[in-house]
């Protein structure tokens, strides 16, 4: 159980025993231990960020302080679909600030929210490595490129009907 008092009874940290039981003694698995940990719940909750830091020896401001560096990590749920949305330099100028005015005005929500049916949630990130697909976003593990509004908008709509 976590040591820091909080309120642990929707987060079942015994999920997370067999990562610490692994990394918890090995230097420098911080980040392995987190990554992990998100895999497991999905993002990374307040009461995982103290049993963490208390299986590690770290402060809880040292392992909140690795996992706010990294874009890889979420603090809060994410929907079914999570879009990541580019915004590096190839798809700025190819027209990636249309393709977000497009899916903020679909899904109605924007940067860093989840629609309320928990469905989509919406990121936008600095660069997906795809600039010959730009502009381009990232749904789950699937790629959309040399996207435009009638696109996003189909592909969304696709989404919803699964």
């Amino acid at each position: 159980m976590c040591s820091c008092n909080c309120n642990t009874s929707n987060i079942d940290l015994t999920l997370l025993k067999p990562v610490l039981d692994k990394y918890a003694g090995v230097k420098g698995s911080l980040i392995t231990i987190l990554q992990n940990a998100q895999e497991i719940y999905g993002y990374l909750p307040t009461e995982v960020i103290y049993e963490v830091a208390n299986a590690t020896g770290n402060s809880p401001a040292k392992v909140l302080g690795v996992a706010t560096f990294y874009t890889q990590f979420r603090f809060k749920p994410v929907g079914k679909y999570l879009i990541l949305l580019c915004k590096g330099t190839a798809c700025h100028v190819n027209g990636s600030e249309m393709i977000a005015q497009t899916l903020k005005e679909t899904l109605g929500i924007g940067d860093g929210d989840t629609t309320d049916d928990g469905l989509f949630s919406l990121s936008f990130v600095a660069c997906l490595g795809c600039c010959s697909l730009s502009p381009v976003m990232m749904i789950n593990d699937e790629t959309y490129g040399n996207l435009t509004p009638d696109k996003v908008k189909k592909i969304i709509e696709e989404l919803r009907s699964r």
